[in-house]
């Protein structure tokens, strides 16, 4: 007799799988929490979070409060006050509607809530462990709602062991409370981190929560207001200048009728309106508030309600690309043309009975392109080179005779060089197109011993270059790469011994930081103190007394925000690769193209010393090598 197959799950076990997909971490706690105090129409809202919200999660408000039936019912599935029909989910003007996230909470975490109504004497408390139910009394508690997330993912630790360190999960705390922050500026907001106050967010206005919440004078400054009102959409917010772009960039946020979501295709929108206007390696700043017909989108696709589906999503990227536009215009950002100013080109009018002039072509009939060439390298007029037969008998053997009779000890007179060859102003690979295309690749690896003439004979020409006899060949090198890979392994070194060379500032520098970059700082203060930085790191701020004794001091906000750029991206790394990623950021910045005798001599042989004298940090080449037999088999085909 065959059996039943088929069974209906217990609610505890269903509950601990819509866990799965609406708690993914703490993060998505204090997401669900705070949007739930914001439907309760609070003024002020409040969370602290513990262990990276491992060990605790709170979340008060002073919202509009839960009766005590409703307290006990909150914690049922698809139990909600968000809608009471289907066609509700299609006017949907409130953040949460599903009913899932109290009792998934519930389910794989030891819950309290106390919570009271405006019009109550007393208020009630609900205790739930694992998603068994415990106790639920009167208690004493201000009006509002406070949630106890306690020991989240305690029953299922095969979920817990997947959440990150404790300073990840921090991060995204921090970045749903600015989320949430950010939709909502007329209700104040504190966040704290193991009982310590991080962000304290007064009511006021949408600029100043951007202000306020992001942290930094520099976003002030910024900040470029959008504001555009269609048939089918509001566009409102601010954009930031081109001209304060970053690498990496994580102020960049998009809200559809005060609620944040993600999407590439409109994000393509904003980042097209900067066309030409920043590196293409670089990011924009963007604070975006849309405000739409909630019967034309869809938010119900994913439990997370991060990803909206638009009714026309091409008549709303179009109007996002054309607003920006607009804003960057008007700040005279995008040079604009006035039509008024231009003078209008004057156009014969035609008359049948008119005499017309054909003109006469003009022409030489014995025009020959290669005598104008000629004349154009006469020596007369100062040309080293003329292509006449004397010339290149005389002069061409005459000047390889000074080049390579120069005394080992002294430099090559580099004008000499100029004079024969093009000066170059940057000299990157291109200048290997110079042997054809079709052929071998010049070698670009050299085997430095202690037979090369690095300490003896070297040519430099433009401005940071130099060739370099060596063993069976000539090695083209990047004076300025050579340095940062100098630069990187000196860097190495004093991280790993603990022998940094700090270099006191006569002034401390002052340099505004974003709430995100200085708490990125913070996380690498150990390793940055270890390259000889002496800074101390303030909430928005950070105040450098010493830098390492090779960093330009002109360098060094742009060496900081690259920093906390690369942590805010990367997170934290194993010590090795942090370490890694720090000194290269600070050899990039820091290394300079050495300009005289001395200086390129010590550079070349410290470069000779390098455990890897061939490559920068990301890979770059520092030198191209030709050698004899490419040479002869370039010369003689």
């Amino acid at each position: 007799m065959e059996l039943d197959r088929i069974n209906i799950l217990p609610d505890r076990v269903a509950n601990q799988i819509a866990a799965g997909e609406v708690v993914e971490r703490p993060a998505s706690v204090v997401k669900e929490l705070m949007e739930n105090a914001v439907d309760a129409g609070s003024h002020s809202i409040t969370v602290n979070y513990r262990d990276g919200g491992k060990t605790l999660i709170q979340v008060a408000d002073d919202g509009c409060g839960m009766s005590e039936t409703d307290a006990r019912l909150a914690f049922e599935r698809h139990a909600t006050s968000k809608i009471r029909a289907l066609e509700d989910i299609y006017h949907l003007v409130s953040f949460g509607f599903r009913g899932e996230a109290l009792p998934s909470i519930a389910s794989i975490a030891e819950v309290e809530v106390r919570t009271r109504m405006h019009d109550q004497d007393l208020g009630t408390q609900v205790i739930i462990h694992g998603g068994h139910f415990l106790s639920q009394e009167p208690v004493q508690t201000p009006f509002g709602t406070q949630f106890l997330i306690k020991n989240l993912f305690y029953n299922t630790p095969a979920r817990r062991n997947f959440l990150k360190e404790t300073s990840t999960e921090s991060k995204r705390i921090r970045d749903e409370f600015l989320r949430v922050a950010l939709c909502n500026p007329d209700i104040a907001f504190s966040l704290y981190d193991n009982d310590v106050l991080i962000a304290n967010l007064p009511a006021t206005n949408l600029r100043q929560r951007i202000v306020s919440a992001i942290g930094g004078k520099k976003i002030a400054q910024n900040l470029l207001e959008v504001s555009v009102d269609t048939s089918l959409v509001r566009i409102e917010g601010f954009v930031g200048q081109p001209n304060y772009a970053k690498k990496n960039n994580p102020e960049q946020y998009l809200f559809v009728n005060g609620r944040f979501f993600r999407s590439n295709y409109l994000r393509k929108a904003i980042l097209q309106a900067y066309e030409k206007l920043i590196a293409p390696e670089t990011q924009p700043s963007y604070f975006l508030y849309l405000t739409i017909d909630p019967q034309r989108i869809d938010v119900n696709v994913h439990p997370q309600k991060t990803e909206v589906k638009f009714e026309n999503e091409s008549a709303i990227w179009q109007f996002i690309n054309a607003a920006v536009r607009e804003t960057l215009g008007k700040q005279g950002v995008v040079p604009l043309m006035d039509f008024d100013m231009d003078q209008s080109i004057e156009i014969p009018v035609y008359r049948d009975n008119g005499n017309l002039r054909i003109p006469d072509p003009d022409f030489r009939p014995d025009f020959n392109p290669f005598e104008e060439e000629a004349r154009s390298f006469n020596p007369s007029k100062g040309s080293e080179w003329a292509p006449t037969s004397t010339h290149k008998q005389a002069s061409a053997p005459q000047y390889w005779e000074r080049l390579y009779e120069i005394p080992t000890e002294k430099i090559i007179d580099s004008s000499a060089v100029h004079n024969a060859v093009n000066e170059f102003d940057e000299f990157d690979s291109s200048v290997k197109e110079f042997i054809d295309g079709d052929e071998e690749p010049v070698q670009s690896r050299i085997e430095w011993n202690d037979e090369n003439t690095l300490h003896r004979t070297f040519v430099p020409f433009g401005e940071r270059y130099c060739a370099v006899p060596v063993e069976h060949g000539l090695a083209l090198i990047d004076l300025r790469r050579a340095r940062e890979q100098v630069l990187y392994e000196q860097y190495m070194r004093m991280m790993h011994n603990g022998s940094s060379a700090s270099q006191q500032m006569l002034f401390p520098e002052h340099i505004d930081l974003s709430r995100e970059e200085a708490t990125a700082l913070k996380e690498i203060l150990p390793e940055l103190e270890a390259a000889g930085f002496e800074l101390t790191v303030g909430e928005d701020c950070a105040d450098i007394s010493g830098i390492p004794g090779t960093l330009p001091a002109g360098s060094l906000e742009k060496t900081l925000h690259e920093l906390t750029d690369t942590f805010l991206e990367t997170g934290k790394l194993p010590l090795q690769q942090q370490q890694e990623r720090m000194a290269a950021i600070m050899a990039h910045n820091g290394a300079a193209t050495a300009n005289d005798e001395k200086s390129i001599r010590r550079l070349l042989n410290e470069l000779s010393e390098c455990d890897n004298c061939n490559y920068t940090p990301n890979g770059k080449p520092i030198s191209i090598f030709l050698s004899d037999d490419e040479m002869d088999r370039r010369f003689n085909p």
